[in-house]
């Protein structure tokens, strides 16, 4: 019995200590990202410069550049669902770490950036 119940509690312990180091935002392709555009169940968060963003961005997304997020915020839903893209995924990730650290809890980062984004883009 009490073997059992080391294993149960080093169970639980290897559980929880997995849980705290997932990310809490998904990671998803230029594909999905698209479908999840498509059924108008998120808001594009471009964290690009101001000068990558003119050059060409997914159509109606916000732009808030990675460097003025944090002081941005407040400007943000924390209750809406974003997908955050940058050039080639780094920064979108980054800006997905700070979203989730403050609060915000449907996050979508789209591995590849724009490098990867095969659709519709505006200037």
């Amino acid at each position: 019995m009490m073997k059992k119940s080391i294993v149960f509690l080093v169970l639980l312990l290897v559980l929880g200590l997995s849980a705290c180091s997932m990310e809490g935002y998904r990671n998803v392709t230029a594909d999905e990202a698209k479908e999840l555009i498509d059924k108008k169940s998120v808001v594009v968060l471009d964290v690009r410069t101001v000068e990558e963003y003119q050059e060409g961005h997914i159509p109606n997304a916000t732009l808030v550049p990675l460097q003025e997020l944090e002081n941005s915020l407040k400007e943000l839903d924390p209750s809406a669902t974003y997908l955050v893209v940058c050039r080639s995924g780094n920064r979108s990730a980054q800006a997905s770490e700070i979203l989730t650290a403050n609060s915000f809890k449907s996050i979508y980062n789209m591995t590849g950036g724009m490098n990867t984004w095969g659709y519709e883009i505006e200037q």
